[in-house]
Parts: structure tokens; sequence; C-alpha cells
């Protein structure tokens, strides 16, 4: 079930037991040869990470413990700063609750409008549907790249182009399932905000992150 999450190759085992072995140390918090080696793992794994999913400003990576955290942060730090009563957030009828849930709540405590996108009969996005739902009082668009129980890859830069011209709205990405199996390329994807777990990558639990569009996280308190 790797929708879920997946096995975890021979290569990461090894690296993270040579990590562990060799340069166990809390980065950032020393000046000893232990701790400035972790650092520099540290840092070299944020500029990998960043190239990988195609993010020129390695910076804008936020490591967090995976989606669900990255859209909460969002949520929570933009959303909160942002959203009003008179706005409206649009989720689709395919997100999975991590990119549903935190949206649903943040409308709740904002008194703003949860509006929610239908899908065609074959289960993809219905853009005549969302294109409705887009107007001047649209404060956040959240969508999902690939959906986790269908398999939909979603046409983001439709979705995108659709946002852009009828409402000034942030559009955040659940990448979970996307990350994993294709070239994200963040800074011509389109979005805001891209988030993602490692552990449906190959990679260990408890790790994955977000990235967002350098000013977006500079005006997030």
């Amino acid at each position: 079930d790797s929708a879920a999450t997946s096995q975890k190759p021979r290569v990461v085992l090894d690296a993270l037991r040579d990590f562990y072995e060799t340069a166990n140390a809390n980065p950032h918090r020393g000046a000893y040869a232990l701790s400035v080696r972790a650092t520099e793992f540290y840092h070299q794994s944020r500029v990998r990470v960043a190239q990988f999913l195609g993010v020129r400003d390695s910076d804008c990576l936020i490591f967090t413990r995976g989606t669900t955290e990255g859209l909460n942060l969002v949520a929570g730090a933009w959303g909160m700063a942002n959203v009003g009563s008179d706005d409206e957030i649009v989720v689709t009828a395919m997100d999975h609750h991590a990119n549903f849930v935190p949206w649903q709540v943040l409308a709740m405590r904002r008194g703003a409008k949860f509006r929610v996108c239908e899908l065609t009969p074959d289960g993809k996005i219905d853009l005549d549907f969302l294109s409705g739902l887009l107007n001047s009082r649209t404060k956040i668009v959240a969508v999902s790249h690939v959906s986790n129980a269908l398999g939909t890859i979603n046409p983001i830069a439709e979705v995108a182009r659709l946002v852009r011209e009828k409402t000034d709205a942030i559009l955040v990405c659940d990448g979970a399932q996307s990350a994993p199996h294709f070239p994200v390329s963040f800074d011509s994807l389109g979005v805001d905000f891209y988030a993602f777990s490692g552990h449906k990558m190959l990679g260990p639990m408890g790790i994955g992150g977000l990235i967002g569009k350098r000013e977006m996280l500079e005006e997030m308190p």
C-alpha cells in the first residue's frame, strides 16, 4: 500500500545508520566538530531536497513532520492572519482529510464560507464547477496534486490559471502523492504552497516539508 507509506530501500536504512554512527549531534547547537558535521548534513539535505522538487531558493523549503503538519501550518499561520468573515475557502471532494479538515476548521474559526468543488463522473476535478465557485471573496483554494484514493492526476496548471484569473486567493497543493512519483518543479507549478511527506517517498517516518513562495513565508506570523 505505497499510497499510505512506502517500504524503505537498503540505501536509505544504511544512510540513517551511518548518520547515527558518524554524525549524531544537534545541528545548529554546537561549535564542536560533530555538531558542525550534523549541521552541514542538515543544510546539504535541504539543498538536495529543494533541487529534487524544483525549488531554486532552498530557504523556501521548511522541514516538517509531514504533509499534514505542513498544511496545518499554512492554515494556522497564513490562514488565521488573512481570512475573515466575508471570505471563502475552496477545496475539492477528492481531497484527503489532511487537505480538507484544516480548511474546514479555519472557516469555522474565522466565520468564512467553506465551499467544496464537485467531481466529474470519471473522478476528476470539475473545472467548470470550480470556475463557478471562484470569486473576489475566495481567499484560499486547496487541491491535491494526485488523489490518494482515485489516483487522479489533477491539472494543477489549469487550476492555477482559473485561480489567478478570477481571484486573489492563495493556491495550496497537497503533494503527498505526487512528490514520490513524478517531477514536481515547484517554481513552475503555479502554486503558492506545496506540502509533502518523506515516508511516502522511500524516506523514514516523521519527516516532510512545506515549500512556500518567499514573499508568502516572510509575511506569515
